[in-house]
């Protein structure tokens, strides 16, 4: 639960931990046991403000989606054992009504691609790409945050369509793992000394894409490479949440390459999520996506996993394992 609203990082402090008897579920609702925890930088939004649905305040149960099975239903479209996922929040036994719910087929990928590779964050990635960018064969892609859930999603399918893919990431760990494992043609390290300068040699005829997963500083290097007709896709200002005085790319750019830029949410596109793994699916199986999860083991690390997402520790998929999950070894 939140203790208080983060004010800049999120600390352990600005978080508590409440045990308690788990909850009958009524007709309607289900009792699930919570496996994954999915760490997103929308939950950052949300304690700041942001629209989802449930006002953050002192003592709200975190927001945030999960992977679980079911244990009790009071619904009959789930029954006992059945995998599913949807948005329980940061709880190891949650009772939720059966419409906040979704089967998870498991033949697709192991379960806590759910809540990953074939669930909001590679939904994301493929919207923005595939609506918004829409990169041509030899253009050029640049994608911050790039190995991250949604970054590193974006960053292949661009690669996929046969444009030349440039990845953002925090240091040079991340970027051999673009390189190396994701397939993208360069990566720069947004902390180097000389990022911008690094960046732009990286891009050397421009920047015909960019999937912006930060916004700041970042942003504001790549808005400045800006390609005429360039196309931005507006996924996440995971830099400025919070931070009233990060500053963000000069519009200029925008303006004198005539450039769009868009922003976007996964939750418009939710319907379209059967159609998108579909596809993820067989990229999968074909070995043209490939992904990674980075899993941090005990609800009570929830708060320290999450700030290493937002400060983008991680490498993939940032999960907090909160139960033992049967479908693994």
């Amino acid at each position: 639960m939140l203790a208080r609203l983060p004010q800049g990082v999120p600390q352990d402090a600005d978080f508590t931990l409440l045990e308690g008897p788990a909850a009958t579920p009524a007709a309607g609702e289900v009792l699930v046991r919570n496996l994954y925890l999915s760490m997103d930088p929308y939950q950052r939004s949300w304690m700041a403000g942001g629209s989802y649905g449930v006002t953050a305040t002192p003592g709200a149960t975190v927001i945030g989606r999960a992977v679980g099975e079911v244990v009790a239903s009071g619904d009959a479209r789930f029954a006992a054992g059945d995998f599913v996922f949807g948005e329980t929040g940061w709880q190891t036994l949650p009772v939720v009504s059966g419409d906040a719910l979704e089967k998870i087929d498991t033949t697709l990928g192991p379960v806590s691609t759910a809540v990953g590779v074939l669930g909001s964050p590679g939904l994301t990635a493929w919207v923005g790409i595939s609506d918004i960018g829409q990169p041509r064969a030899g253009e050029t892609v640049v994608v911050s945050a790039a190995t991250g859930a949604v970054g590193s999603v974006a960053g292949q399918i661009a690669r996929i369509r046969g444009a030349r893919v440039v990845g953002v990431a925090g240091d040079a760990q991340k970027c051999a793992f673009a390189v190396e494992h994701l397939g993208y043609d360069a990566c720069v390290s947004h902390r180097s000394a000389g990022f911008a300068a690094e960046l732009a040699l990286a891009c050397r005829s421009g920047v015909d894409v960019y999937f912006d997963n930060t916004g700041g500083a970042v942003s504001a290097a790549v808005f400045a490479l800006l390609r005429q007709d360039a196309r931005v896709a507006l996924c996440g200002l995971v830099a400025e949440y919070g931070d009233a005085a990060a500053r963000g790319p000069n519009m200029k750019h925008v303006l004198s390459n005539q450039a769009l830029v868009r922003g976007f949410s996964v939750r418009r596109n939710l319907a379209r999520m059967p159609e998108y793994r579909a596809q993820a699916a067989a990229w999968i199986h074909s070995g043209e996506l490939k992904y990674r999860e980075d899993i941090t083991a005990g609800i009570e690390h929830a708060p320290a996993a999450f700030r290493g997402m937002l400060a983008g520790r991680n490498l993939g998929k940032a999960l907090v394992r909160v139960g033992d999950d049967p479908t693994r070894g």
